[in-house]
């Protein structure tokens, strides 16, 4: 066999027990898989989707050969190193390759002979482990220069990640969605579900998996961000549409007690006038841990509960943990059946929150069609209209990742995937129900998530101006990684004292800053803690809850700007709604970085503290404590309005913004319709 081989449509090299496959994936992409196995396992594609179907082109050289497929091409050498390129030539990545030649020279782009190394560094370290299992190293050639995006969320101020190094794993608030995009022009896809490592240095980049059967990426290359997230959302899916009722305010709180409590906060929102989209139930409503249904001491009619909220306009979504407590029936079934995650040593309990328990394998299709069918009984059958799937990671009491085992693997070979599964779970479930409007809050995500209509939000948050400024990286770079639908706790979960004036403040700039992000939702633990009147019942522990969250929680003053605020947000859903269809046919993100829309412009690359909201509207939340004002960058290319006084000002320049309390900059692109949509909030 040669060492580099045409076969059909896409390119094969192989020397000793090391396999490498090329394969167009969907116009100017391709797939790269690479094993020291028999040979590559074919059948599972991971985030991927099946792609379009192209012709690439071959070109055999002396010492290489090159496939292209639209704008990218891969050239690959005799000892296997691979290099990519754009339509124009240009080097995109490179293999890091620190080897003395074996033989053929290895050329650069330009001509130019690679230099000899005595490092003995391969760009592919593939070590075997134990069975099939393996260690993966993957080394690119970093410039220094290059910006890098997406990746997911991760608790941290950064938005540019060149310099940081990603754990590849999920926690609570880490949602790892390991797909980058690059200032050079081309998105990366890690599809790869093993816990791992992403190294953005300056003098390397690096992927690492612990524990996996085989290489597998994906590349594509385009001129403009947005054209990398179309080709993206191409290969590995794009969410339904977004149900307009969803658009306005979602109401939530740690945790309304029992149906009256929740009743009588929904009342209070239709006696003030206010638009409730959705109220949510929060955990331990249920029984026990497991039996995902309500309590009837606390929820003594579910059906007449939900027809009142109907009648209002307001839908109703209820929490779903995957835990289940191994006092429970579904414990004993579900354990017979292997439909539980399972611990490979020590005592088989994955989280002791209130409870020992083991989480469902959502993996597993009979796990997720048993969990399915119970929400289904319990809830979607009695009125419940959308699920919040908590605890998505799933949150183990200890991250030990290598004692976890799923049906499809061990936790290290495919733990990041958990996520996807859980909302794969109940999108297959309500579809085969017949919803196409699938909304599903969950606390995490993996690549391709977004098709299973994953709503993601933050997770557990501090109530702080710098968790505030964390989140904002987060959401832009979840929208960066494929996940246009995102949203987090307004004024943080933990820590936030409805008493406290410096939480008013940072309340107040979380609401207004989240009137322009996907989905606005009050969600919070909030302090003074409220003990429950009985410890134990049943043998069972009992569930604190925290103060007052509504919008009238925080004093008149507070109440007055919020609800100026969501009356804001009420006028411009028409315009979110266009950028929900927008991500449902193209997967565009609703939130994105300035170079989203001003590609062209160096200083759009380098502003990390505003936004655009849409095409039309930029956003420069207020991310400190004490300030009035902040200056705001105003991108080239066309005038800028300030919707608030309707002053014009001109792009290409940095102004400085009135921030007072009731405030938040936003400039509006002169002459968008969606400034017509402002027009209330105009000073006179």
């Amino acid at each position: 066999m040669k060492t580099l081989t045409i076969q059909d449509d896409h390119l094969l090299w192989k020397r000793d027990d090391h396999l490498l496959r090329i394969d167009p994936w969907g116009p100017n992409s391709l797939r790269v898989r690479a094993t020291r196995a028999s040979a590559l396992e074919l059948s599972e594609d991971w985030a991927l989707l099946t792609p379009q179907a192209t012709q690439p082109i071959f070109e055999e050289h002396e010492y290489s050969t090159t496939i292209t497929n639209g704008n990218l091409s891969a050239r690959v050498d005799m000892q296997g190193r691979v290099s990519f390129f754009n339509q124009r030539g240009e080097r995109l990545l490179e293999e890091l390759w620190r080897q003395r030649d074996i033989g053929e020279p290895y050329w650069s782009i330009g001509g130019k002979q690679k230099s000899i190394s005595a490092l003995k560094l391969d760009g592919r370290e593939i070590r075997p482990t134990s069975g099939d299992a393996c260690q993966l190293t993957v080394r690119f050639e970093s410039n220094p220069e290059e910006k890098i995006y997406g990746m997911g969320q991760y608790q941290q101020p950064h938005l540019d990640l060149k310099g940081c190094t990603l754990e590849l794993a999920q926690r609570n608030s880490q949602a790892s969605v390991p797909f980058a995009l690059s200032s050079q022009g081309y998105g990366f896809l890690w599809n790869n579900p093993a816990i791992g490592e992403a190294v953005f240095a300056k003098n390397e980049t690096r992927w690492q998996a612990k524990s996996t059967r085989q290489m597998d990426y994906w590349l594509t290359a385009a001129d403009t961000p947005a054209e990398m997230l179309a080709a993206y959302a191409n290969a590995t899916g794009k969410p339904p549409m977004m149900p307009d009722y969803a658009l306005g305010l979602w109401q939530c709180k740690l945790r309304y007690r029992n149906q009256s409590e929740l009743l009588e906060v929904a009342r209070e929102y239709k006696r003030r006038n206010i638009d409730l989209s959705v109220i949510v139930i929060d955990y331990f409503h249920w029984t026990n841990q497991g039996d995902w249904r309500f309590d009837p001491r606390e929820w003594p009619d579910v059906e007449a509960m939900t027809r009142e909220l109907h009648s209002m306009g307001i839908r109703l979504m209820v929490s779903i943990w995957p835990t289940v407590d191994n006092r429970t029936e579904n414990y004993r079934v579900m354990r017979e059946q292997g439909l539980l995650v399972q611990t490979n040593r020590g005592i088989g309990i994955d989280f002791d929150y209130l409870g020992n328990t083991k989480f469902f394998d959502a993996t597993h299709p009979e796990s997720q069609r048993y969990v399915w069918n119970q929400a289904k009984q319990h809830y979607s059958d009695r009125g419940v209209d959308l699920f919040w799937l908590d605890e998505a990671e799933p949150e183990y009491t200890v991250y030990d990742f290598d004692n976890y085992r799923y049906h499809l693997g061990q936790a290290l070979e495919v733990g990041n995937l958990y996520p996807a599964m859980y909302s794969k779970a109940f999108y297959d479930g309500q579809a085969a129900e017949g919803k196409t409007e699938i909304v599903n809050l969950v606390r995490c995500a993996w690549a391709g998530s977004q098709r299973y209509g994953a709503l993601v939000w933050s997770g557990d948050i501090h109530s702080s101006f710098d968790s505030m400024r964390n989140q904002l990286s987060a959401g832009l770079n979840m929208g960066m990684a494929g996940i246009p639908w995102w949203t987090m706790d307004i004024g943080g979960f933990h820590g936030g004292d409805v008493n406290d004036p410096a939480f008013h403040e940072l309340l107040v700039r979380w609401f207004q800053w989240a009137v322009f992000t996907p989905i606005l939702r009050m969600h919070g633990f909030r302090d003074p803690v409220i003990e429950p009147e009985q410890i134990y019942r049943d043998g069972i522990a009992q569930c604190n809850t925290g103060s007052g969250n509504e919008l009238w929680s925080f004093g008149e003053a507070n109440y007055i700007i919020l609800e100026r605020f969501l009356r804001l947000r009420e006028r411009l859903r028409p315009y979110i709604s266009e950028q929900m269809k927008a991500a449902h046919e193209h997967g565009t993100p609703l939130m994105r970085p300035l170079f989203y829309d001003f590609p062209s412009e160096p200083a759009c690359w380098t502003v990390e503290d505003q936004y655009m909201f849409g095409p039309d509207i930029l956003v420069a939340p207020i991310l400190a404590e004490g300030l009035r004002e902040r200056a705001v960058w105003l991108p080239e290319g066309c005038t800028w309005t300030d919707p608030f006084s309707s002053r014009v000002y001109p792009g290409g320049t940095s102004v400085t913004a009135n921030a007072r309390l009731d405030e938040i900059p936003v400039f509006v692109r002169t002459g968008a319709i969606v400034l017509s949509m402002f027009a209330s909030d105009r000073q006179a």
